[in-house]
């Protein structure tokens, strides 16, 4: 590892060869300055970790170097010396931005606990940098088409206010990136991000997983249980997938919108929350509203600014900048080295229609990395995706012994398609099969079916 850069800065040499001796056998990599302007000089060639700084100095004193360097980099810690300290300049010290205040004669202990921390301190920021950037770089919306560069302007407009949203689009369209990308600019975004798919989670146990439940309310309710609104009490919640949302549920979240209250199931006592809510479906909500699956009342209190998010067929032009941009990333998380796209792959990738939309993309990419044996991508390789895994496919199904075996190994090859056609949400698969869903568990479990 890296040894730390120490800028010591006092007019005693004594002060400063002691300090150096010490801060040294720790191992940091020390340098000294003897006045303000030294200070600035070295701060700048030297790039410091951390700067232990005297108060009383002549010409430019601590206070005023102190001013100086937060002018220059307001995130260097400095600790400030002071052999005539006061509460007066400490707190001075403390207003300009000083990480701490040691007083003199200097004890070693309580320089290295003090220095230990502020580098500590350091590390903790770098790694928070890290990984943010590492989160704002996975939730990154890329594109270049008008299509998409119209929903990146309305999130620019709505993400500093504090209206609801609602996004509409196809399966694997990206729904949870928009939905990310408001929380990240809006006020909120220090606070928690909240996902609930509603789809995901069984109707009978929608409502605890939304507004958690007290002890022996029900049948395993073991301990008392915050649930998703109280989770995301300052920040955001996301309820994707909001159309398979059960009817009771619907009742319960219209009144934490409009009384920003909720209360646990088998609690006597609301809770207030501050939360915003940005919603999604694929589902059209004016039909569902019409069959009598949803509330028009919630309806009209989610849909106060709508989005909907283009599927990939009408955004072909965004397709060569995700390729290249799933590349990047799934190299880096296999641990091999890029592989082009050559300009006949692209061709051919652009030219499809991508039912499954982005997600649908980004697994064909995952798969072209593992599965091509070239340095690059070529048109065949892409072609290999479609017409010859169909026909794999169906040679399997001919090797079959019964008619029964051939049965099951189609219904298992249809369903698999179909589930992740919907990007694996099982009520809308069941739905569009007219099935019901517990059926397609059971057959889930039965075929062994998983995503991707």
């Amino acid at each position: 590892m890296m040894a730390k850069r120490v800028l010591v800065v006092d007019d005693e040499r004594g002060v400063r060869e002691a300090l150096r001796q010490v801060l040294e056998y720790e191992g940091m990599e020390v340098s000294t300055a003897s006045s303000g302007d030294e200070a600035l000089k070295s701060a700048m060639e030297l790039q410091p970790h951390l700067v232990l700084l005297d108060v009383k100095m002549a010409g430019m004193d601590g206070l005023q170097t102190l001013a100086r360097i937060r002018e220059m980099d307001s995130s260097l810690p400095v600790v400030m010396i002071s052999g005539h300290g006061s509460i007066q300049t400490a707190v001075e010290a403390t207003q300009l931005g000083a990480y701490d205040f040691l007083e003199k004669p200097l004890d070693t202990d309580r320089i290295l606990l003090t220095l230990r921390n502020a580098l500590q301190h350091i590390d903790l920021s770098a790694e928070n940098e890290r990984l943010r950037e590492a989160v704002t770089d996975r939730y990154e919306i890329i594109g270049k088409s008008r299509a998409i560069k119209e929903v990146l302007h309305v999130i620019e407009k709505v993400a500093p206010t504090p209206a609801r949203v609602l996004i509409t689009g196809e399966n694997g369209t990206g729904k949870e990136l928009i939905a990310r990308a408001i929380h990240r600019q809006s006020p909120r975004a220090d606070h928690p991000f909240v996902e609930v798919n509603c789809a995901a989670i069984p109707s009978e146990l929608i409502e605890s997983e939304l507004f958690g439940h007290m002890k022996g309310s029900f049948t395993g309710a073991f301990a008392d249980r915050s649930g998703k609104f109280e989770q995301a009490d300052g920040g955001t919640l996301f309820l994707d997938e909001v159309g398979d949302m059960s009817a009771a549920a619907q009742a319960k979240v219209l009144r934490a919108l409009e009384e920003g209250v909720v209360t646990r199931i088998g609690a006597a006592k609301a809770i207030n929350v501050d939360v915003r809510v940005i919603a999604a479906t694929n589902k059209s909500l004016e039909d569902e509203i019409a069959a009598g699956r949803f509330r028009e009342d919630l309806y009209y209190r989610l849909n106060v600014v709508p989005v909907e998010v283009p599927p990939l067929k009408g955004r072909k032009e965004d397709i060569p900048l995700l390729v290249d941009k799933f590349s990047k990333d799934l190299s880096r998380t296999f641990g091999m080295r890029p592989k082009k796209f050559g300009a006949d792959a692209l061709e051919h990738l652009t030219a499809r229609d991508w039912p499954g939309n982005v997600r649908e993309l980004r697994n064909a990419v995952e798969r072209l990395l593992i599965l091509s044996s070239g340095e690059s991508i070529t048109a065949a390789d892409v072609g290999r995706l479609g017409g010859q895994s169909q026909e794999s496919e169906l040679g399997d199904l001919m090797l079959c012994d019964s008619f029964e075996s051939f049965k099951q190994e189609a219904e298992k090859a249809f369903l698999q398609g179909k589930l992740a056609e919907n990007g694996w949400n099982v009520s809308e698969t069941a739905r569009k099969l007219s099935m019901p869903r517990s059926n397609l568990y059971k057959k889930i479990e039965k075929y062994g079916l998983e995503r991707g």
